[in-house]
């Protein structure tokens, strides 16, 4: 009887391990090829290898200001399974205006080093060690840095731009309110019942990925961000609704947020194509010196 209670117990303990390995290998984003085509942008954009968290490195492409006068910097931060390079459209017009640009791959994505699983906390502790590298550059001024993330990229800037004072303006691009809605929509595509196995998916990748939703949610972020928000978010997004924009906006600062509605869907491109002017303005009056003295 002890015999059958012990190989039961292991079964049950053996299937377990096996459930949370799969949970595991579903947090894993897909690594997309990053061809390098800078130069066909005519950017003279600069690979570099930048320390990041847990021992990992993190590729970028920097562009450099012209000149040798110190400036204001920009990170632009990727969404969940993309890369840098698939952002190098977006330093076009940011080294036009006369940024200095430094466009990063997350853990486990394009370039960057390898981790069992990448999350939105994660791809906060990478834009950070970005602003950190981009803080040392001689021709930056590490007093008027701005992030712009899409998706996931786009909380990630929001949670960095809670607990951080340098951080002088974020524009959030396609960002979702609550991680909690966006994996109850994922189980209902995979066709998970939420009541039993559902919930104890969700429960295990909080446990994962060593924070609560509630804690992580931009919505909640929003209520908590130093610095003024760009809220930029497609009126035809089919992944994420534009109403979760609206419910950032409500969370946020009276005075500090601006939503812009701009058409297309969830990708980053036609938001950052037809809409640069207002992008540019937005961050000109945020990166003004007499604003960040």
């Amino acid at each position: 009887m002890l015999t059958g209670l012990g190989l039961g117990l292991a079964g049950l303990w053996g299937a377990r391990a096996v459930a949370h390995a799969l949970i595991l290998k579903g947090l894993r984003a897909p690594r997309l090829a990053a061809p390098d085509r800078p130069a066909a942008l005519g950017l003279d954009a600069q690979p570099v290898h930048i320390p990041g968290p847990n021992g990992k490195t993190l590729f970028a492409w920097f562009v450099p200001p012209p000149g040798a006068a110190k400036v204001p910097a920009v990170v632009v931060m990727h969404g969940w399974g993309a890369n840098a390079s698939m952002m190098l459209p977006s330093a076009v017009p940011l080294h036009g205006a006369g940024l200095a640009v430094l466009l990063l791959d997350a853990r486990c994505h394009g370039a960057s080093g390898d981790e069992d699983f990448t999350s939105l906390p994660r791809f906060a502790q990478d834009i950070e060690a970005g602003l950190d590298w981009l803080a040392r550059q001689p021709r930056v001024d590490a007093k008027r840095l701005a992030v712009i993330g899409h998706s996931v990229g786009a909380g990630a800037a929001l949670l960095s731009a809670t607990r951080r004072n340098d951080i002088r303006a974020v524009i959030s691009i396609s960002a979702f309110a609550h991680p909690y809605e966006v994996m109850r929509r994922l189980l209902a595509q995979h066709h998970i019942p939420y009541f039993g196995l559902g919930w104890y998916v969700l429960r295990h990748v909080q446990r994962v990925i060593g924070a609560r939703f509630d804690d992580i949610a931009p919505v909640h972020s929003m209520t908590c961000v130093r610095c003024p928000v760009l809220l930029v978010h497609g009126e035809d997004d089919d992944i994420v609704p534009f109403d979760d924009a609206r419910r950032l906006q409500a969370a946020g600062q009276a005075g500090r947020v601006q939503l812009l509605a701009v058409p297309g869907r969830h990708d980053p491109s036609e938001a950052l194509q037809t809409e640069t002017s207002h992008l540019l303005a937005f961050l000109k009056d945020q990166l003004d010196p007499r604003e960040c003295a």
